[in-house]
C-alpha cells in the first residue's frame, strides 16, 4: 500500500507552482517544501508526521511520470511512494515504493498491483545507479492492455490484462495519482529488523517534474479522451523488441523477489498468469 491512511501517519497534501494545477492539499505543510520557484516539491517524515501529495483528477487510464530523489544516508525504516489508487476495500491500486535501508546498503524497489482490493503481485529490485545521488525519472503507463513500470525510460516490470483467462486486471475504477513519504519500519528494511532512526529525521525526498497525461473522469463519469483515443499513443503503448530486450536484462541481473517463482508461498501452485507469457 501507497502509506495514505496507514494507522499512526498523518499524511498531508502539499502544492507548488508547477503541481497547483494538478494536485490537491490539505494537511501537513510544515513537513513539505516548494523550492526553486515552485518546481520542486520536497517531503519530509518527522516522528509526528509524514507528508505527501495527490493529484486532483482521477484517471481511467495514463502515464505518469516523475523525477525523483530519494532520502539519502540512513533511510532506514522509510518508504517513499508514487502510486495510483482508487476508493475502497475493493479498490484498485498499482504502487511504485522505495524502501529505505541503512547507510551504504541498496534501496529496494518494491511493485505490487492491486484488483479489486486483491494484491499479492509483488516484484522487489535493486536499482543499478545511486537514487539518492541524483533526480531519475519514475514512470507508470496504464492502458486496457497493460501496466508498465519504467526507470528512466527502462520497462522493469509488466503486468498484462488477461481477463480472457479469468483474470482481474483495473479497467473500471479511476484513480488519483498519490505520492508520499512515510515511517513502516515493521516491515520495510529487512522484514522490520532494521528500524527508523528519528536522530536522523527529518528524512527529505524530493520529487519534479510531475507529468501525467492521461483519460481524467468528472465527477459526473465524463471521460476526457472520449472521441481522442486514436490520437493517444499510449494508450496502446506495449513493449518493442528493444523494450524487451531491456526488461529481460533488468529482470535478469537486478530482480531480487518475484512472487512467480515463491514455491515456498504458494505450495498448492503458483497463481495462474505466472504461466502465462510475461511481455
Amino acid at each position: 500500500m501507497g502509506g495514505f491512511g496507514c494507522p499512526g501517519v498523518s499524511l498531508g497534501f502539499l502544492v507548488s507552482r508547477q503541481f497547483l494545477s494538478r494536485c490537491d492539499h490539505n494537511v501537513g505543510r510544515s513537513r513539505a517544501q516548494i523550492l526553486n520557484g515552485g518546481q520542486v516539491l520536497t517531503l519530509s517524515l518527522d516522528n509526528v508526521s509524514g507528508s505527501g501529495f495527490q493529484s486532483n483528477n482521477e484517471y481511467l487510464y495514463g502515464r505518469f511520470d516523475v523525477q525523483l530523489k530519494l532520502v539519502p544516508g540512513n533511510s532506514a525504516g522509510t518508504v517513499t511512494t508514487f502510486f495510483l489508487a482508487s476508493q475502497g476495500s475493493a479498490h484498485d491500486e498499482i504502487d511504485f515504493e522505495f524502501l529505505g535501508n541503512s547507510s551504504g546498503q541498496p534501496y529496494t524497489v518494491h511493485t505490487n498491483i492491486y484488483t479489486q482490493g486483491v494484491g499479492n503481485r509483488e516484484q522487489q529490485f535493486r536499482l543499478w545507479f545511486d537514487p539518492t545521488a541524483a533526480f531519475h525519472t519514475y514512470t507508470v503507463l496504464w492502458n486496457s492492455q497493460n501496466i508498465i513500470y519504467m526507470v528512466d525510460n527502462i520497462p522493469i516490470r509488466v503486468f498484462k490484462n488477461y481477463a480472457a483467462y479469468g483474470l482481474a486486471f483495473p479497467t473500471s475504477q479511476p484513480m488519483r495519482l498519490l505520492a508520499s513519504l512515510w515511517n513502516a519500519d515493521d516491515w520495510a528494511t529487512q522484514g522490520g529488523r532494521v528500524k527508523t532512526d528519528w536522530t536522523k529525521a527529518p528524512f527529505t525526498a524530493t520529487y519534479r517534474n510531475y507529468n501525467a497525461i492521461g483519460c481524467a473522469v468528472s465527477a459526473t463519469g465524463t471521460n476526457s479522451c472520449n472521441g481522442t483515443a486514436s490520437s493517444q499513443a499510449w494508450l496502446t503503448q506495449g513493449l518493442d523488441a528493444n523494450g524487451r530486450n531491456r526488461i529481460r536484462w533488468v529482470q535478469q541481473n537486478h530482480m531480487i523477489y518475484n512472487y512467480c517463482t515463491d514455491v515456498k508461498r504458494y505450495p498448492q501452485g503458483l497463481p495462474k498468469e505466472c504461466s502465462l507469457p510475461r511481455f
